[in-house]
Order: C-alpha cells, then structure tokens, then sequence
C-alpha cells in the first residue's frame, strides 16, 4: 500500500468522524425548551429563560412598580434523593449573600419540603433562614426526574437588574444536604437576570479563569498526546517508505517529528544493541499511547466538560486503533510473503557457500548439493 492511498485513507477517517458523532450532539439539542412546558398547577408566566448549564429552566412574571416577581425554577434529569436551590443575590455575584429557595423530597414520605436559607458563609448547609426580601409562599414538586420551586418574592420597588445562581446536590444520611461537585457546571451556574427584558449574561465565578486555564490544558493535551501523538507512531510504523516525493512528505515529516530524538540516538542496523533499542523504543511508545489516552480520560472526569466532547474523542482514537489494526494485519501478511520468498534464495545461496568451501580444500561435494548446483547453472 502506498504512503499517497494510506494518506488517502487517514483524512477519509477524520471525514467520517464528524459524522459518527453528529447524533449524540443532535440528541443533546433536541431537550424541551421552556416555552412548550405546561405547569400541572395551570400556572402561566409572562416569561422563560432556558439556563446554559445544569438542565435547568427559569419562569418569571415581574412587576416593576410593586418589586413583585413570581418564578418557577425547573431542573430536569434529576434523581429523586437529591436537592435544588434557585438564590438571587441582592449585593454582588457569587454564592455568598444569596437568599436561597431550596427543596428536596423526604426520603421516607417522599414528601416536597421547600424553605428559604440565607447564605452567609461558604461552609452552609442551608438550613432554614428567612430572607432579607418578602417571600409569600414557597411549594415545591417532583415528577418525571424533574423537581421544579416556586415562589412568590418581593423584591424592592424599580429592581431591573438581580445575579441569580442555581444549584444541585446529593441528599446524605436520610434529609441531610449533601456537597454540591465542584467541577463542571457547577461552578458556571451564576448569571445576571434582567427581569424586563429575560436576557441572562453568564457570569464568571471567582475561578473562572482557573477553570479557563484547565479547559485549554486539556484541550491541548487531548489534541497532542492523545491524537497527534498515535498518528505519529502510525507514520513512523507504516510510512517508512515511499516511492515518489509528492507533498505528503510534509505531512509525513511534521507527525514524524515526535520521533526526531530516536531517530537521532538509535544505533545503526548492524549494531549488537540495536534489537534491545527497538524492544525499548517500542515498548516505551505503546506504554506513552495507554498512559496518553488514560489521561485524556481523567481529565474527563475532572474538567466534565459534557458527554459530547468524550464521545467525540472516544470515537477518533477508536477510528485510529481500527486503522491502526488494519495496517498491522497487511503489514504482517507483506512480511509473512516476504520471508516466503526469501528462504529458497537464501537456500540457494548457502548451497553455493558450501560447495566453494568443498573444492577449496578439496572435500568430497555431496551429490545432491552437486546436482542442485548443475540445474541452477543451467537455468542461468
């Protein structure tokens, strides 16, 4: 196979890779909006925003003359043995000086219970505190995997503009609240709500450039270590060799850089160490590709930047292995047809060896080595 047919191949593979992946990102557009949801109480709002992270969905109705804002807070996908909060807070961005409505279901009468807590430092476990606003009523309800507050709140007179945060979290020994992640969406789940016009402007939390800064370490290190990287052992493993010079040399030599430094210290082909340098060198890259995938995975579960971006990973180095198998089994079979034409020449050659060495010192020549001499010659 050609280095111009396996070039060839290698960009049909990433061209179909977009497409192998474009049904999970379709399946992950196609969750409710807010409009098209009916509450079973009947009640309508004036207004809905659909949240950018944690499934979850805001309705509100305002008026600003009196400060009264009626919200109903949706989070879908949710287990039933965990809690939500839905806070605005009235003096800066974050979670401390939220004024909270939080709800859960009892895990024994599997009742709603919802109440206010006030957050004043970030060691809370949310208990139950008034609010520094009016709140008139605060039930809650539970179904389908989605839990859903609603309340009535008095907010002081011309409020246009609030910072609004929401949240989710485990229940932990019966109705205890558990610590909400604090990776992911977790710490993206802040916004400002202007109540007039419904625009949400996400809002960074305090380590958000923290968060910025691994997002892109990982990135790279996905791009690098777990795609570039197996592709150059591909082209260092079946692009040795290549009849004509057209442009894929360029490519053949920017993957191939990885390698320089081996290619600079290995020993030559005739060298009595060179076997134990390509135990090393093989042995040290695949250990390189296991560790490199296995990392791009961790950062998976660290980063939790959504299930699209591991399926799209996982998808392109399982293509790469595919082809990677692929190249080995042809690989095998040209070599296995190699060395089967190679050992009658070999055979012969080592025949002609012995019956110079037996006229040299003037052995008896077998008449079987003779003969099969005499028939070589003459075919020659």
């Amino acid at each position: 196979m050609s280095s111009r047919a396996i070039l060839v191949a290698m960009c049909f593979m990433f061209l179909l890779c977009p497409l192998l992946t474009s049904a999970t990102t379709t399946d992950q557009g196609l969750q409710p909006r807010c409009e098209a949801h009916i509450f079973n109480n009947g009640k309508h709002y004036r207004s809905c925003k659909d949240l950018p992270v944690l499934d979850s969905f805001l309705h509100f109705s305002y008026a600003r003359e009196t400060g009264v804002l009626e919200v109903a807070y949706r989070h879908a996908n949710l287990e039933s043995s965990s809690w939500i909060a839905w806070a605005i807070n009235p003096t800066k961005k974050g979670m401390l000086g939220a004024q909270c409505l939080v709800a859960y279901r009892n895990s024994t009468s599997g009742v709603m219970r919802a109440y206010t807590s006030s957050i004043n430092s970030y060691s809370t476990m949310l208990q139950e505190s008034p609010l520094s606003f009016g709140v008139t009523q605060v039930p809650a309800e539970y179904v389908d995997g989605e839990m859903t507050i609603f309340a009535t709140l008095v907010l002081p007179p011309n409020t246009t503009v609030v910072n609004h945060l929401w949240q989710d979290g485990p229940l932990k020994g019966g109705d205890r609240l558990g610590m909400h992640a604090m990776s992911g969406d977790h710490l993206k789940s802040m916004s400002t709500l202007d109540l007039l016009s419904g625009q949400v402007t996400e809002s960074k939390s305090d380590n958000g450039n923290m968060l910025l800064v691994k997002r892109i370490h990982g990135l790279v290190n996905t791009v690098s270590w777990g795609i570039l990287m197996p592709i150059g052992v591909m082209a260092a493993r079946y692009m040795k060799t290549y009849e004509t010079l057209d442009p894929t040399w360029v490519l053949i030599f920017c993957l191939g850089f990885l390698q320089i430094l081996a290619l600079k210290a290995r020993p030559a082909k005739e060298h009595r160490f060179r076997t134990y340098w390509n135990w090393y060198h093989h042995t040290v890259g695949y250990v390189v590709i296991v560790l490199s995938v296995y990392n791009i995975y961790k950062g998976f579960v660290i980063l939790q930047p959504g299930s699209g971006w591991k399926i799209a990973y996982t998808t392109i180095i399982c293509a790469i292995g595919a082809f990677a198998i692929v190249m080995e089994i042809l690989q095998f079979k040209k070599r296995w047809g190699n060395l089967s034409v190679k050992k009658p020449e070999d055979q012969e050659a080592n025949q002609s060896e012995i019956l110079k060495f037996s006229k040299r010192w003037g052995d008896k020549i077998p008449e079987d080595l003779e003969a099969n001499q005499s028939a070589s010659t003459e075919v020659v």
